[in-house]
């Protein structure tokens, strides 16, 4: 995979379970096809919505081999190897080649914080391992750790790396990070907070890892469309439907409560399970009926 085939809308994939070790594989199935028929661009399979640090070994591996036969070069399919384990992110990288995936993506380990000279020479050494290309992942609020733009700069030179996706929500980081196209202007450089993507975009981003995009991908995959249209009406249309659809995260008071709302979503939508990995938990009624709510609403105004 190359970094301008990494644009568009890539989302960053739920993962159904029925229990805290056994995939939905029906609703995995319909999930799939149903991001597909919306139009998006790619799949990220094992990242933070996908709730990735909380599952098995052993299922990620499942995981990553079933979307993979399933969407057998539709579009591409990215993986997830953030692991506190060095080892662990190199074996599972293996598999992902094996089963058919196009590339890894890598935030930063995280409990202890790594130092950025650590952090350097930690990426330096595991790209030296994969099989496949790499996507950096910079997601400072739940890895404490940012890729900070020296860093960056110096792992321009691997050829290996082939953009970055930036969650922190920090427009002004994001902005920062065209410059590294000035040693490598084919990088892709990809948003992860969706209501942001307008602005991406406009600074020069490729594309969104939006969420929203399981249960709603034809929506993003709107918004995508319309920021490159130049076509102010249709954006600013797209953009009241995605700022609706932000009401769904305001449900709940844990930090789980983005992916609660993601899987709820897709779970009244029929798609598939919203059981949540341990420790945490489904939304329970209350919740359901404001999701239902708000999706009610999002339909009638399309």
């Amino acid at each position: 995979m190359s970094a301008q085939q990494l644009k568009g809308i890539v989302p960053p994939m739920v993962t159904p379970l029925v229990d805290r070790d056994t995939l939905d594989i029906a609703g995995l199935e319909r999930l799939v096809e149903h991001m597909l028929a919306g139009g998006v661009h790619g799949l990220f399979v094992l990242g933070t919505t996908g709730e990735a640090p909380s599952l098995s070994y052993r299922l990620r591996r499942d995981l990553v081999s079933r979307v993979c036969q399933q969407v057998a070069g539709r579009v591409p399919v990215l993986v997830g190897i953030t692991d506190t384990a060095f080892v662990e992110s190199v074996e599972l990288a293996r598999h992902a080649a094996q089963a058919g995936a196009d590339a890894l993506v890598l935030a930063t380990p995280y409990y202890f914080p790594a130092g950025q000279t650590e952090l350097l020479d930690y990426v330096q050494h595991l790209v030296a391992e994969l099989p496949l290309p790499l996507v950096l992942y910079n997601m400072p609020s739940l890895t404490k750790v940012w890729f900070e733009l020296p860093t960056l700069q110096a792992l321009t030179s691997c050829e290996q790396i082939i953009g970055i996706k930036d969650s922190s929500g920090d427009l002004d980081y994001f902005r920062s990070l065209m410059s590294l196209r000035n040693q490598r202007p084919d990088w892709s450089i990809m948003m992860g907070p969706e209501a942001m993507l307008p602005e991406a975009m406009a600074a020069g981003g490729n594309g969104g890892v939006t969420g929203g995009a399981n249960p709603f991908p034809k929506l993003f995959v709107e918004l995508y469309e319309a920021c490159l249209s130049g076509d102010p009406a249709r954006l600013a249309r797209a953009q009241t439907q995605v700022a609706q659809l932000q009401a769904i995260y305001d449900i709940g008071k844990y930090a789980s409560r983005f992916i609660k709302a993601t899987k709820c979503a897709l779970s009244l939508l029929g798609i598939c399970d919203d059981f949540m990995a341990e420790p945490f938990h489904r939304f329970r009624q209350p919740e359901r009926q404001r999701v239902q709510a708000i999706i009610e609403s999002l339909k009638q105004s399309q």
